[in-house]
Protein backbone atom coordinates (compact mmCIF):
# COMPACT_ATOMS: atom_id res chain seq x y z
CA UNK A 1 0.00 0.00 0.00
CA UNK A 2 1.33 3.47 -0.89
CA UNK A 3 1.29 5.77 2.17
CA UNK A 4 2.42 9.19 3.36
CA UNK A 5 4.23 9.37 6.70
CA UNK A 6 3.67 12.12 9.26
CA UNK A 7 6.93 13.64 8.00
CA UNK A 8 5.42 13.95 4.51
CA UNK A 9 7.45 11.17 2.89
CA UNK A 10 5.94 8.65 0.47
CA UNK A 11 6.50 4.95 1.13
CA UNK A 12 5.24 1.56 -0.06
CA UNK A 13 4.39 -0.69 2.88
CA UNK A 14 3.12 -4.22 3.11
CA UNK A 15 -0.31 -4.77 4.58
CA UNK A 16 1.17 -5.90 7.90
CA UNK A 17 3.51 -2.89 7.98
CA UNK A 18 0.61 -0.52 7.33
CA UNK A 19 -1.24 -1.93 10.33
CA UNK A 20 1.90 -1.85 12.51
CA UNK A 21 2.66 1.78 11.63
CA UNK A 22 -0.90 3.13 11.31
CA UNK A 23 -0.31 5.58 14.17
CA UNK A 24 2.72 7.09 12.42
CA UNK A 25 1.27 7.18 8.90
CA UNK A 26 -0.67 10.25 7.80
CA UNK A 27 -2.77 8.39 5.27
CA UNK A 28 -2.88 6.45 2.02
CA UNK A 29 -1.33 7.92 -1.11
CA UNK A 30 -3.25 6.46 -4.02
CA UNK A 31 -3.41 7.17 -7.73
CA UNK A 32 -7.16 7.85 -7.65
CA UNK A 33 -9.78 8.64 -5.00
CA UNK A 34 -11.58 5.39 -5.78
CA UNK A 35 -8.48 3.33 -5.11
CA UNK A 36 -8.01 5.14 -1.80
CA UNK A 37 -11.56 4.33 -0.75
CA UNK A 38 -11.18 0.70 -1.85
CA UNK A 39 -8.04 0.26 0.28
CA UNK A 40 -9.74 1.81 3.30
CA UNK A 41 -12.68 -0.54 2.77
CA UNK A 42 -10.25 -3.46 2.85
CA UNK A 43 -8.57 -2.22 6.05
CA UNK A 44 -11.96 -1.73 7.71
CA UNK A 45 -12.95 -5.24 6.67
CA UNK A 46 -9.79 -6.57 8.36
CA UNK A 47 -10.65 -4.68 11.54
CA UNK A 48 -14.12 -6.19 11.66
CA UNK A 49 -12.90 -9.67 10.71
CA UNK A 50 -10.40 -9.58 13.59
CA UNK A 51 -13.19 -8.52 16.00
CA UNK A 52 -11.54 -5.12 16.43
CA UNK A 53 -14.51 -2.79 16.55
CA UNK A 54 -16.45 -0.92 19.25
CA UNK A 55 -19.47 -2.56 20.83
CA UNK A 56 -21.46 0.68 21.24
CA UNK A 57 -21.46 4.34 20.26
CA UNK A 58 -20.16 5.20 23.70
CA UNK A 59 -17.24 2.79 23.35
CA UNK A 60 -16.55 4.20 19.86
CA UNK A 61 -16.24 7.70 21.33
CA UNK A 62 -13.84 6.36 23.94
CA UNK A 63 -11.77 4.61 21.25
CA UNK A 64 -11.43 7.85 19.30
CA UNK A 65 -10.67 10.07 22.29
CA UNK A 66 -8.16 7.65 23.86
CA UNK A 67 -6.58 6.49 20.57
CA UNK A 68 -7.46 2.86 21.23
CA UNK A 69 -4.77 0.49 19.94
CA UNK A 70 -5.41 -1.40 16.72
CA UNK A 71 -2.55 -3.86 17.32
CA UNK A 72 -5.07 -6.71 17.49
CA UNK A 73 -5.72 -6.40 13.75
CA UNK A 74 -2.06 -6.80 12.82
CA UNK A 75 -1.58 -9.70 15.28
CA UNK A 76 -4.65 -11.47 13.90
CA UNK A 77 -3.38 -11.07 10.34
CA UNK A 78 0.08 -12.43 11.22
CA UNK A 79 -1.53 -15.53 12.78
CA UNK A 80 -3.56 -16.23 9.64
CA UNK A 81 -2.53 -18.97 7.21
CA UNK A 82 -0.41 -17.63 4.34
CA UNK A 83 -2.47 -19.69 1.89
CA UNK A 84 -5.58 -17.68 2.75
CA UNK A 85 -3.82 -14.46 1.66
CA UNK A 86 -2.13 -15.76 -1.48
CA UNK A 87 -3.07 -13.66 -4.51
CA UNK A 88 -2.20 -16.53 -6.83
CA UNK A 89 -3.39 -19.56 -4.86
CA UNK A 90 -4.60 -22.21 -7.36
CA UNK A 91 -7.86 -22.93 -5.51
CA UNK A 92 -8.64 -19.86 -3.39
CA UNK A 93 -6.81 -16.80 -4.78
CA UNK A 94 -7.30 -13.74 -2.60
CA UNK A 95 -10.30 -11.68 -3.70
CA UNK A 96 -10.85 -13.81 -6.81
CA UNK A 97 -12.85 -16.67 -8.33
CA UNK A 98 -10.77 -19.72 -9.26
CA UNK A 99 -13.82 -21.23 -11.06
CA UNK A 100 -12.84 -19.07 -14.04
CA UNK A 101 -9.68 -21.14 -14.56
CA UNK A 102 -11.08 -23.60 -17.20
CA UNK A 103 -11.86 -20.73 -19.58
CA UNK A 104 -8.96 -18.44 -18.72
CA UNK A 105 -6.81 -19.30 -21.73
CA UNK A 106 -9.77 -18.77 -24.03
CA UNK A 107 -11.10 -15.43 -22.74
CA UNK A 108 -8.37 -13.63 -20.74
CA UNK A 109 -7.15 -10.19 -21.84
CA UNK A 110 -4.38 -7.80 -20.85
CA UNK A 111 -4.34 -6.45 -17.27
CA UNK A 112 -5.44 -2.96 -18.33
CA UNK A 113 -9.01 -4.27 -18.17
CA UNK A 114 -8.74 -4.18 -14.38
CA UNK A 115 -8.26 -0.42 -14.28
CA UNK A 116 -11.55 1.47 -14.27
CA UNK A 117 -9.96 4.68 -15.57
CA UNK A 118 -8.44 2.91 -18.60
CA UNK A 119 -11.04 0.37 -19.59
CA UNK A 120 -14.02 1.88 -21.41
CA UNK A 121 -17.03 -0.43 -21.32
CA UNK A 122 -14.99 -3.64 -20.76
CA UNK A 123 -15.05 -4.12 -24.57
CA UNK A 124 -13.22 -1.02 -25.85
CA UNK A 125 -10.44 0.79 -24.00
CA UNK A 126 -10.63 4.54 -23.57
CA UNK A 127 -6.90 5.07 -24.18
CA UNK A 128 -6.95 2.87 -27.31
CA UNK A 129 -4.84 0.12 -25.81
CA UNK A 130 -5.41 -3.09 -27.66
CA UNK A 131 -7.51 -5.56 -25.72
CA UNK A 132 -4.64 -8.02 -25.73
CA UNK A 133 -1.95 -5.44 -24.88
CA UNK A 134 0.71 -7.54 -23.12
CA UNK A 135 2.25 -4.90 -20.83
CA UNK A 136 2.19 -6.53 -17.37
CA UNK A 137 1.05 -4.81 -14.19
CA UNK A 138 2.83 -5.10 -10.81
CA UNK A 139 0.90 -7.50 -8.60
CA UNK A 140 0.36 -4.88 -5.87
CA UNK A 141 -1.09 -2.42 -8.39
CA UNK A 142 -3.26 -5.19 -9.85
CA UNK A 143 -4.63 -6.05 -6.41
CA UNK A 144 -5.46 -2.41 -5.67
CA UNK A 145 -7.23 -2.18 -9.04
CA UNK A 146 -9.06 -5.41 -8.21
CA UNK A 147 -10.38 -3.96 -4.94
CA UNK A 148 -11.48 -0.82 -6.79
CA UNK A 149 -13.38 -2.95 -9.32
CA UNK A 150 -15.18 -4.81 -6.54
CA UNK A 151 -16.60 -1.58 -5.11
CA UNK A 152 -16.87 0.77 -8.10
CA UNK A 153 -17.14 -1.49 -11.15
CA UNK A 154 -19.68 -0.23 -13.68
CA UNK A 155 -22.52 -2.21 -15.18
CA UNK A 156 -22.12 -3.61 -18.67
CA UNK A 157 -21.15 -6.75 -20.55
CA UNK A 158 -18.01 -8.70 -19.70
CA UNK A 159 -15.71 -10.01 -22.42
CA UNK A 160 -16.24 -13.59 -21.31
CA UNK A 161 -18.11 -16.60 -22.55
CA UNK A 162 -20.93 -17.88 -20.37
CA UNK A 163 -20.83 -21.34 -21.90
CA UNK A 164 -19.22 -23.04 -18.90
CA UNK A 165 -20.47 -21.27 -15.78
CA UNK A 166 -23.67 -19.85 -17.27
CA UNK A 167 -24.90 -16.98 -19.45
CA UNK A 168 -25.32 -14.57 -16.53
CA UNK A 169 -21.56 -14.60 -16.03
CA UNK A 170 -21.33 -11.86 -18.67
CA UNK A 171 -23.79 -9.51 -16.93
CA UNK A 172 -21.73 -7.08 -14.83
CA UNK A 173 -23.71 -5.32 -12.10
CA UNK A 174 -22.82 -1.89 -10.77
CA UNK A 175 -20.57 -2.00 -7.71
CA UNK A 176 -21.80 -1.25 -4.21
CA UNK A 177 -20.41 2.30 -4.23
CA UNK A 178 -21.14 3.10 -7.87
CA UNK A 179 -23.89 5.70 -8.07
CA UNK A 180 -23.48 7.18 -4.61
CA UNK A 181 -21.11 9.36 -2.61
CA UNK A 182 -19.01 7.48 -0.05
CA UNK A 183 -18.06 9.60 2.95
CA UNK A 184 -14.97 8.78 5.03
CA UNK A 185 -13.90 10.71 8.12
CA UNK A 186 -10.17 11.37 7.91
CA UNK A 187 -8.17 11.91 11.08
CA UNK A 188 -4.59 13.10 11.50
CA UNK A 189 -3.20 9.55 11.18
CA UNK A 190 -4.33 6.42 9.39
CA UNK A 191 -5.11 4.85 12.78
CA UNK A 192 -7.34 7.84 13.61
CA UNK A 193 -9.11 7.41 10.28
CA UNK A 194 -9.76 3.72 10.90
CA UNK A 195 -11.09 4.35 14.41
CA UNK A 196 -13.34 7.15 13.20
CA UNK A 197 -14.90 4.92 10.54
CA UNK A 198 -15.33 1.76 12.59
CA UNK A 199 -18.77 1.32 14.12
CA UNK A 200 -20.75 -1.10 16.29
CA UNK A 201 -21.68 -4.13 14.20
CA UNK A 202 -25.46 -4.61 13.94
CA UNK A 203 -26.39 -7.35 16.36
CA UNK A 204 -22.77 -7.56 17.43
CA UNK A 205 -21.96 -9.83 14.47
CA UNK A 206 -18.92 -8.91 12.37
CA UNK A 207 -19.92 -11.30 9.59
CA UNK A 208 -17.56 -13.29 7.37
CA UNK A 209 -14.56 -11.90 5.53
CA UNK A 210 -14.55 -12.64 1.77
CA UNK A 211 -11.09 -14.08 1.20
CA UNK A 212 -12.04 -15.63 -2.13
CA UNK A 213 -15.04 -16.90 -4.08
CA UNK A 214 -14.37 -20.51 -3.08
CA UNK A 215 -14.08 -20.01 0.69
CA UNK A 216 -16.67 -19.26 3.31
CA UNK A 217 -19.50 -21.05 5.09
CA UNK A 218 -22.23 -20.08 2.62
CA UNK A 219 -22.95 -20.92 -1.01
CA UNK A 220 -22.26 -18.14 -3.50
CA UNK A 221 -24.41 -17.31 -6.48
CA UNK A 222 -24.43 -19.36 -9.67
CA UNK A 223 -24.52 -17.89 -13.16
CA UNK A 224 -27.22 -19.87 -14.96
CA UNK A 225 -29.93 -17.42 -13.92
CA UNK A 226 -29.85 -14.09 -12.15
CA UNK A 227 -30.26 -14.87 -8.44
CA UNK A 228 -31.88 -12.65 -5.83
CA UNK A 229 -29.45 -10.34 -4.08
CA UNK A 230 -28.21 -11.68 -0.77
CA UNK A 231 -28.17 -9.77 2.53
CA UNK A 232 -24.82 -9.10 4.17
CA UNK A 233 -23.78 -11.13 7.21
CA UNK A 234 -22.11 -8.10 8.83
CA UNK A 235 -19.66 -5.28 8.19
CA UNK A 236 -16.68 -7.59 7.45
CA UNK A 237 -18.75 -9.06 4.63
CA UNK A 238 -19.96 -5.65 3.44
CA UNK A 239 -16.50 -4.06 3.24
CA UNK A 240 -14.83 -7.08 1.59
CA UNK A 241 -17.57 -8.18 -0.79
CA UNK A 242 -16.60 -9.49 -4.22
CA UNK A 243 -18.45 -7.33 -6.72
CA UNK A 244 -16.68 -9.10 -9.59
CA UNK A 245 -15.53 -12.60 -10.43
CA UNK A 246 -11.90 -11.99 -11.33
CA UNK A 247 -8.88 -14.17 -11.97
CA UNK A 248 -5.32 -12.87 -12.26
CA UNK A 249 -2.46 -14.64 -14.04
CA UNK A 250 1.06 -14.01 -12.62
CA UNK A 251 4.36 -13.75 -14.44
CA UNK A 252 7.78 -13.45 -12.75
CA UNK A 253 9.33 -10.00 -12.94
CA UNK A 254 12.99 -9.23 -13.71
CA UNK A 255 15.50 -10.49 -11.17
CA UNK A 256 14.98 -8.70 -7.87
CA UNK A 257 11.65 -7.25 -9.01
CA UNK A 258 8.16 -8.16 -7.75
CA UNK A 259 5.73 -10.51 -9.45
CA UNK A 260 3.60 -9.05 -12.27
CA UNK A 261 0.12 -9.78 -13.59
CA UNK A 262 0.08 -10.49 -17.33
CA UNK A 263 -3.55 -11.45 -18.01
CA UNK A 264 -6.95 -10.92 -16.42
CA UNK A 265 -10.41 -12.41 -16.72
CA UNK A 266 -13.46 -10.55 -15.37
CA UNK A 267 -17.03 -11.77 -14.95
CA UNK A 268 -20.11 -11.02 -12.85
CA UNK A 269 -19.80 -11.06 -9.06
CA UNK A 270 -21.84 -10.88 -5.89
CA UNK A 271 -25.26 -9.21 -5.74
CA UNK A 272 -25.99 -7.58 -2.37
CA UNK A 273 -29.34 -6.56 -0.92
CA UNK A 274 -28.24 -3.53 1.11
CA UNK A 275 -30.22 -2.74 4.24
CA UNK A 276 -30.29 1.04 4.87
CA UNK A 277 -30.31 0.42 8.61
CA UNK A 278 -27.29 -1.92 8.51
CA UNK A 279 -25.24 -1.19 5.41
CA UNK A 280 -25.35 2.58 4.80
CA UNK A 281 -23.67 3.89 7.94
CA UNK A 282 -22.00 6.82 6.14
CA UNK A 283 -24.78 7.70 3.70
CA UNK A 284 -25.92 11.31 3.28
CA UNK A 285 -29.54 10.99 2.24
CA UNK A 286 -30.86 13.40 -0.39
CA UNK A 287 -34.32 13.84 -1.88
CA UNK A 288 -34.89 13.15 -5.57
CA UNK A 289 -37.34 15.06 -7.77
CA UNK A 290 -39.90 12.28 -7.26
CA UNK A 291 -39.63 12.70 -3.49
CA UNK A 292 -37.75 9.45 -2.84
CA UNK A 293 -34.82 9.53 -0.45
CA UNK A 294 -31.49 8.05 -1.58
CA UNK A 295 -27.81 8.48 -0.72
CA UNK A 296 -26.19 11.60 -2.17
CA UNK A 297 -25.17 10.83 -5.74
CA UNK A 298 -22.35 12.17 -7.96
CA UNK A 299 -23.31 14.74 -10.58
CA UNK A 300 -21.63 15.30 -13.96
CA UNK A 301 -22.64 18.99 -13.95
CA UNK A 302 -22.29 19.98 -10.30
CA UNK A 303 -18.95 19.84 -8.47
CA UNK A 304 -19.06 18.03 -5.14
CA UNK A 305 -17.98 21.07 -3.11
CA UNK A 306 -21.27 22.71 -4.06
CA UNK A 307 -23.01 19.96 -2.04
CA UNK A 308 -20.91 20.47 1.11
CA UNK A 309 -23.97 21.79 2.96
CA UNK A 310 -25.60 18.35 2.59
CA UNK A 311 -22.73 16.76 4.54
CA UNK A 312 -22.76 19.43 7.24
CA UNK A 313 -26.54 19.24 7.55
CA UNK A 314 -26.28 15.48 8.09
CA UNK A 315 -23.53 16.06 10.67
CA UNK A 316 -25.77 18.41 12.66
CA UNK A 317 -29.15 16.72 12.19
CA UNK A 318 -28.62 12.95 12.08
CA UNK A 319 -28.87 11.06 15.35
CA UNK A 320 -27.65 7.66 14.14
CA UNK A 321 -24.89 6.34 11.90
CA UNK A 322 -21.56 8.01 11.23
CA UNK A 323 -22.84 11.58 11.48
CA UNK A 324 -24.83 10.91 14.62
CA UNK A 325 -21.71 9.57 16.33
CA UNK A 326 -19.54 12.48 15.22
CA UNK A 327 -21.77 14.93 17.10
CA UNK A 328 -21.18 13.18 20.40
CA UNK A 329 -17.41 13.45 20.73
CA UNK A 330 -14.95 16.20 21.54
CA UNK A 331 -11.73 16.30 19.54
CA UNK A 332 -8.47 17.69 20.91
CA UNK A 333 -7.26 20.67 18.87
CA UNK A 334 -3.59 19.70 18.82
CA UNK A 335 -1.86 21.30 15.86
CA UNK A 336 -4.34 24.17 15.53
CA UNK A 337 -6.30 22.82 12.55
CA UNK A 338 -9.74 21.26 12.21
CA UNK A 339 -9.88 17.94 14.06
CA UNK A 340 -11.01 15.90 11.07
CA UNK A 341 -12.00 16.05 7.42
CA UNK A 342 -15.07 14.66 5.68
CA UNK A 343 -13.72 13.02 2.52
CA UNK A 344 -16.45 12.46 -0.05
CA UNK A 345 -15.82 10.38 -3.18
CA UNK A 346 -17.94 9.31 -6.13
CA UNK A 347 -17.48 8.13 -9.71
CA UNK A 348 -19.22 9.82 -12.63
CA UNK A 349 -20.12 7.53 -15.49
CA UNK A 350 -21.73 7.84 -18.89
CA UNK A 351 -23.85 4.71 -18.83
CA UNK A 352 -21.25 1.90 -18.78
CA UNK A 353 -18.18 4.10 -19.27
CA UNK A 354 -16.34 5.82 -16.41
CA UNK A 355 -15.97 9.56 -17.01
CA UNK A 356 -14.27 11.01 -13.93
CA UNK A 357 -13.81 10.73 -10.18
CA UNK A 358 -15.36 13.47 -8.08
CA UNK A 359 -14.20 14.18 -4.54
CA UNK A 360 -14.17 16.81 -1.84
CA UNK A 361 -12.30 17.32 1.45
CA UNK A 362 -14.40 19.27 3.94
CA UNK A 363 -13.04 20.31 7.36
CA UNK A 364 -15.25 19.41 10.30
CA UNK A 365 -15.37 20.24 14.01
CA UNK A 366 -18.42 19.13 16.04
CA UNK A 367 -18.39 22.37 18.04
CA UNK A 368 -18.72 24.33 14.78
CA UNK A 369 -21.42 22.16 13.24
CA UNK A 370 -24.15 24.82 12.98
CA UNK A 371 -21.66 27.47 11.82
CA UNK A 372 -20.37 25.14 9.09
CA UNK A 373 -23.96 24.49 8.02
CA UNK A 374 -24.59 28.22 7.71
CA UNK A 375 -21.31 28.98 5.95
CA UNK A 376 -21.58 26.14 3.42
CA UNK A 377 -25.25 26.67 2.64
CA UNK A 378 -25.02 30.44 2.30
CA UNK A 379 -21.67 30.22 0.52
CA UNK A 380 -23.19 27.89 -2.06
CA UNK A 381 -26.19 30.21 -2.50
CA UNK A 382 -23.88 33.18 -3.13
CA UNK A 383 -21.92 31.26 -5.75
CA UNK A 384 -25.13 30.13 -7.45
CA UNK A 385 -26.42 33.69 -7.55
CA UNK A 386 -23.21 35.05 -9.09
CA UNK A 387 -23.27 32.27 -11.69
CA UNK A 388 -26.85 33.11 -12.64
CA UNK A 389 -25.85 36.78 -12.94
CA UNK A 390 -23.08 35.80 -15.36
CA UNK A 391 -25.54 33.80 -17.41
CA UNK A 392 -27.95 36.75 -17.56
CA UNK A 393 -25.11 39.08 -18.57
CA UNK A 394 -24.14 36.67 -21.34
CA UNK A 395 -27.74 36.67 -22.57
CA UNK A 396 -27.80 40.47 -22.62
CA UNK A 397 -24.64 40.58 -24.76
CA UNK A 398 -25.90 37.83 -27.05
CA UNK A 399 -29.17 39.65 -27.76
CA UNK A 400 -27.20 42.63 -29.07
CA UNK A 401 -24.49 40.73 -30.94
CA UNK A 402 -26.89 38.31 -32.66
CA UNK A 403 -30.22 40.06 -33.31
CA UNK A 404 -31.48 37.40 -35.77
CA UNK A 405 -29.95 34.10 -34.67
CA UNK A 406 -30.81 30.63 -35.84
CA UNK A 407 -32.21 28.58 -32.92
CA UNK A 408 -29.61 25.88 -33.55
CA UNK A 409 -26.78 28.42 -33.20
CA UNK A 410 -27.87 29.93 -29.90
CA UNK A 411 -25.93 27.59 -27.59
CA UNK A 412 -22.60 28.14 -29.35
CA UNK A 413 -23.17 31.89 -29.66
CA UNK A 414 -24.09 32.27 -25.98
CA UNK A 415 -20.98 30.33 -24.98
CA UNK A 416 -18.82 33.16 -26.35
CA UNK A 417 -20.10 35.49 -23.63
CA UNK A 418 -20.74 33.01 -20.79
CA UNK A 419 -18.02 33.26 -18.12
CA UNK A 420 -19.42 30.52 -15.89
CA UNK A 421 -16.88 28.03 -17.27
CA UNK A 422 -14.07 30.08 -15.71
CA UNK A 423 -16.06 31.12 -12.66
CA UNK A 424 -16.96 27.74 -11.16
CA UNK A 425 -13.40 26.33 -10.90
CA UNK A 426 -12.18 29.65 -9.47
CA UNK A 427 -14.95 29.71 -6.85
CA UNK A 428 -13.83 26.46 -5.21
CA UNK A 429 -10.72 27.81 -3.46
CA UNK A 430 -12.49 30.78 -1.77
CA UNK A 431 -15.27 28.41 -0.70
CA UNK A 432 -12.80 25.99 0.89
CA UNK A 433 -11.09 28.87 2.71
CA UNK A 434 -14.50 29.92 4.03
CA UNK A 435 -15.05 26.42 5.43
CA UNK A 436 -11.57 26.23 6.93
CA UNK A 437 -11.97 29.59 8.70
CA UNK A 438 -15.36 28.51 10.02
CA UNK A 439 -14.07 25.15 11.29
CA UNK A 440 -11.38 27.03 13.21
CA UNK A 441 -14.01 29.18 14.95
CA UNK A 442 -13.94 32.22 12.66
CA UNK A 443 -16.62 34.90 12.40
CA UNK A 444 -19.05 33.48 9.80
CA UNK A 445 -20.78 36.77 8.71
CA UNK A 446 -17.41 38.47 8.23
CA UNK A 447 -15.97 35.47 6.37
CA UNK A 448 -19.03 35.33 4.12
CA UNK A 449 -18.65 39.00 3.24
CA UNK A 450 -14.99 38.52 2.29
CA UNK A 451 -15.89 35.39 0.32
CA UNK A 452 -18.68 37.15 -1.57
CA UNK A 453 -16.39 40.06 -2.42
CA UNK A 454 -13.79 37.68 -3.82
CA UNK A 455 -16.36 35.82 -5.92
CA UNK A 456 -17.78 39.07 -7.28
CA UNK A 457 -14.29 40.31 -8.23
CA UNK A 458 -13.51 37.03 -10.00
CA UNK A 459 -16.82 37.14 -11.88
CA UNK A 460 -16.27 40.73 -13.02
CA UNK A 461 -12.80 39.84 -14.30
CA UNK A 462 -13.98 36.74 -16.17
CA UNK A 463 -16.90 38.62 -17.74
CA UNK A 464 -14.59 41.46 -18.77
CA UNK A 465 -12.18 39.00 -20.40
CA UNK A 466 -15.02 37.44 -22.36
CA UNK A 467 -16.24 40.82 -23.55
CA UNK A 468 -12.72 42.02 -24.41
CA UNK A 469 -12.47 39.18 -26.90
CA UNK A 470 -15.39 40.55 -28.94
CA UNK A 471 -15.04 42.92 -31.86
CA UNK A 472 -14.60 46.55 -30.75
CA UNK A 473 -17.15 47.99 -33.19
CA UNK A 474 -20.39 49.77 -32.32
CA UNK A 475 -22.29 46.53 -31.86
CA UNK A 476 -19.51 45.06 -29.75
CA UNK A 477 -19.35 48.10 -27.50
CA UNK A 478 -23.12 48.08 -27.05
CA UNK A 479 -23.06 44.35 -26.21
CA UNK A 480 -20.36 45.01 -23.63
CA UNK A 481 -22.29 47.87 -22.04
CA UNK A 482 -25.51 45.85 -21.84
CA UNK A 483 -23.78 42.85 -20.30
CA UNK A 484 -21.90 44.86 -17.67
CA UNK A 485 -25.01 46.84 -16.80
CA UNK A 486 -27.03 43.63 -16.43
CA UNK A 487 -24.39 42.09 -14.16
CA UNK A 488 -24.06 45.17 -11.93
CA UNK A 489 -27.84 45.46 -11.65
CA UNK A 490 -28.01 41.87 -10.40
CA UNK A 491 -25.25 42.54 -7.86
CA UNK A 492 -27.17 45.47 -6.36
CA UNK A 493 -30.66 44.00 -6.69
CA UNK A 494 -32.71 43.76 -3.52
CA UNK A 495 -32.93 39.99 -4.03
CA UNK A 496 -29.14 39.61 -4.12
CA UNK A 497 -27.43 38.18 -1.03
CA UNK A 498 -26.56 41.01 1.34
CA UNK A 499 -22.86 40.11 1.21
CA UNK A 500 -22.78 40.80 -2.54
CA UNK A 501 -24.39 44.18 -1.99
CA UNK A 502 -21.54 44.86 0.44
CA UNK A 503 -24.02 45.11 3.27
CA UNK A 504 -23.89 43.52 6.70
CA UNK A 505 -26.54 40.72 6.77
CA UNK A 506 -29.23 41.34 9.35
Amino acid sequence: MPVITLEGEAADLSLVEVLQRAQSVSGLFCATPGEGIALLEFLLALCFASETFPSSDQEWASWVAQEHSLDAVEKWLVRESADDWDLFHPERPLGQNSQLRPQFDEDATGPAQLIIERVGDYVQFLDHHHLEHPEPLPAAAAFRALLTQHHYGLSGRARISGGRLGPKLTNLAAGRLQGRIRVVVQGRTLADTLRLNLYPAPGGEAGHFNRSWTTGTFERRKFRTKPPARPTSGPADLHSYLGRSVLLEPVPGPKGQPVYVKEVLIGAGELLALDPERDLDDAVLGTMLNGHRKPLWPSPTRALWREAHALYTAATRETTGLFGRLRRITFPYEGGGPPCVLWAVGIIANKTVAAAWTEGHFPYAPSQGEALCEASRHGSEIAEYVARALERAAYAAWKVAYPNPKPTDRKAQMARFDARREFWPAAKEPFMRLLDQTARGGDVPLALRDYAGELRAHAEEFLRNRLDAQQQDRKGMLARARAERRFQADMTDAKAPAELREERPR
